[in-house]
This record gives structure tokens, C-alpha cells and sequence, in this order.
């Protein structure tokens, strides 16, 4: 299964543990990596600086032969941490860096300084080129299968198109859940995949035992898009709870974004009080659940360690 991102990182399978917010930590990264995978963890999954280093320190100290960790960063206004969490990362170092939701010229610049590369969230064609202009070493190619913010096209037109166009290795996120995914979309052209849904019912992960079965209940027809969480549409579980609430922005928000001026605060406000609420669901037991899911989830039908779970990708 060797590929471009198998050369890239020195591992074995061409697979990532995607980074999601609340769930990963560096349990799940360590088996990742023993799997012969990479791992990558959401800086934002640490609240100060100081526990971010910990576990980046952490991580290098168990990183075996052939293993590959990262780490994501939201590099827009949004995240008042990045500066410190770019520094901080440089000056520990890690394998690679996965960019969201901005521009990555200053995490590239700054990781090219150190040997770490960087990889680039995306979700078409004029985006892919861009970061490819900017120095990234590859693109994860977010598709309409993915989960928590998703792209809008299929994994086939995604992948076929910034193959076509690209030079730099593509990485699909979004739809693999099994072998057969992870064949499919090597088939299309992606030179590897970027994994999350199906880790989030894994023994590591730091979430409550209700959000875990939720993954093995509920499957690919039960996820829908909400625009109730961030402000931007986000894909959940459809549960009671989120029924209850309905998937739409209030008529209030609605008007709010239309303002010039005020839509990058009522953005700011929306995004603070989703994230909390997510947050809760994630970590406490709580009527109010909004669980963040993508369809893979279709093939989760037990909660299982890490390694039967990349298992299940690779055999």
C-alpha cells in the first residue's frame, strides 16, 4: 500500500486518524502510530499552551520507527490561540500540520523553517491551488461524505478533479469507514485518506460512553447538516435533541448575517456557544445531545481499541 503519503511520512498504510475537536488525544495517536498510521490531534484540544507542549513532548518520546504524528490548527481570526499554538509547535516539533479555515501562509513559512510539513483542509479546486501555490506539501481533499464541516462534492469529483490539476499529493476526508472505502478512494486517485468518524467509538477516546454507542446505533442515514452548532452548516447525529431544536439558523441569526458589520461577531457568539454545547454532549452525560458524526459511522457496530478499528481499514 505504498503511496505518496505512505513516502511522505514514513508509514506504512496511507491512512491519517483525522484531528476532531474534543475526541482525539494522544492515547489514540500513540496506537495509531504502533497501527503503522499517522495521528493528528486539534491544538484547540488543549486549553492552554503549556498542556500543548506536554503532549507534544509526550507523543515524540513514544513515536516508534515509522511513526507520524500531527498536530491541526485553525489558522483564521476565530482561534485567538494560534500564534502561540504555531510557536509552540515549531519550537517542539512535530511531523506534519493540518491547516482549517484560513489562509496557511504563515504556517507554512514558519514550519518550513523547521522540517515540518503541512498539509492544507480544502474543499475545491480554486482553494487546492492556491495552498499548492503557497508552499503545502499536500491537500486534504474534504468531500460531502466528510464529518463536522464537509465540503460539497462528491469523494470521485473531488479527488479527479484536484488530481487533474494538482501536482502535490491529495488526501481524502470524508466516506471511509472500511477497506472497501479506503480501495475506492485510492481508485479515484487520492494518494491516502484522513479518518475520523470511526475513531470516536474507540476505547482512547476522551468522550462519554453515550456519544460512543451513538456512533454504533445511529448510522449513515441518521447524519444531518445543522447550522445550529458554529454557524457554519456542520454535520450531527440526528437525535431527539437536535429534532427538537430543528437544523436551520433562527430567523434572528439570518438577519444578523446579513449585517456587514455584525455578522463577524454574531459568527464569534454562535461559534462560542455551539462549541460549548458540543462540548458538554462530548464530555457529560446531557439531554441537550448534539454529537458531531460523519456517515462512515454506517460501519461502526462496536466499540473497539484503535487497532481493531485501523484493522477494519486495512484488511
Amino acid at each position: 500500500m505504498e503511496t505518496r503519503l505512505t513516502q511522505l511520512l514514513d508509514i506504512k498504510h496511507p491512512i491519517i486518524q483525522a484531528p476532531m475537536f474534543l475526541v482525539s488525544n494522544v492515547a489514540m495517536v500513540k496506537e495509531a502510530m504502533h497501527c503503522g498510521i499517522a495521528g493528528c490531534i486539534p491544538a484547540l484540544n488543549y486549553r492552554t499552551v503549556d498542556e500543548l507542549r506536554i503532549a507534544i513532548r509526550e507523543l515524540k518520546a513514544a513515536k516508534p520507527k515509522g511513526g507520524s504524528f500531527g498536530f491541526n490548527l485553525i489558522v483564521n481570526r476565530s482561534n485567538v490561540k494560534y500564534k502561540g499554538q504555531l510557536e509552540a509547535i515549531c519550537e517542539e516539533g512535530c511531523d506534519f500540520i493540518i491547516t482549517s479555515l484560513g489562509s496557511p501562509e504563515e504556517t507554512i513559512k514558519r514550519a518550513r523553517q523547521v522540517g515540518i510539513k503541512v498539509f492544507c483542509d480544502v474543499v475545491d479546486l480554486k482553494f487546492a491551488k492556491k495552498v499548492e501555490t503557497l508552499g503545502a506539501d499536500a491537500i486534504i481533499a474534504v468531500n460531502n461524505e466528510a464529518g463536522g464541516h464537509r465540503g460539497n462534492l462528491s469523494p470521485e469529483n473531488l479527488i479527479k478533479e484536484l488530481k487533474a490539476h494538482c501536482n502535490i499529493p491529495i488526501i481524502s476526508a470524508g466516506g471511509v469507514g472500511c477497506k472497501a472505502d479506503l480501495d475506492k478512494m485510492l481508485g479515484y486517485g487520492a494518494d491516502g485518506v484522513s479518518v475520523g468518524s470511526p475513531f470516536i467509538a474507540s476505547e482512547e477516546a476522551n468522550v462519554t460512553i453515550d456519544y460512543k454507542q451513538a456512533c454504533v446505533n445511529y448510522g449513515a442515514n441518521d447524519i444531518v447538516m445543522t447550522e445550529r452548532i458554529s454557524g457554519t452548516p456542520c454535520t450531527v447525529i440526528n437525535t431527539p435533541y437536535v429534532q427538537k431544536i430543528g437544523t436551520k439558523a433562527t430567523w434572528l441569526e439570518n438577519i444578523l448575517n446579513k449585517n456587514r458589520k455584525l455578522k463577524k461577531w454574531v459568527k464569534m457568539i454562535r461559534f462560542a456557544i455551539g462549541m460549548r454545547a458540543t462540548e458538554k454532549a462530548a464530555k457529560q452525560a446531557t439531554y441537550k445531545t448534539v454529537w458531531v458524526a460523519g456517515p462512515s459511522i454506517e460501519h461502526t457496530n462496536k466499540i473497539l481499541p484503535t487497532k481493531e478499528i485501523v484493522r477494519r481499514l486495512i484488511s
